[in-house]
């Protein structure tokens, strides 16, 4: 069975940055496997706490790899290294 990285973009409502992120991602997907969790803190004190002057956030397999912008060849090594990472720790 393949492992199947998990990518969580933390976004705010209002917030330019995070559109052009979730968007980037969101195109990534459509020839990147990966299960995609977009997580709005609006509301949310402890994540408006953790996470309002980073945002957009992008983390993969919960390590955070992008704050403010996604780089294209950034992201694709750090998701390509995720599933080599899980992949030898199945074996």
């Amino acid at each position: 069975m393949a492992f199947i990285p998990k990518v969580s973009v933390y976004h705010a409502g209002g917030c330019h940055l995070c559109e052009r992120a979730l968007e980037q991602v969101r195109a990534f997907r459509e020839e990147l496997e990966f299960e995609l969790d977009e997580i709005a803190i609006d509301g949310d004190s402890e994540l408006e706490a953790r996470y309002r002057e980073l945002i957009p956030v992008v983390e993969i397999d919960g390590e955070q790899v992008f704050t403010y912008y996604v780089h294209e060849q950034a992201f694709r090594r750090r998701l390509a290294a995720a599933q080599t990472r899980a992949s030898k720790s199945s074996l």
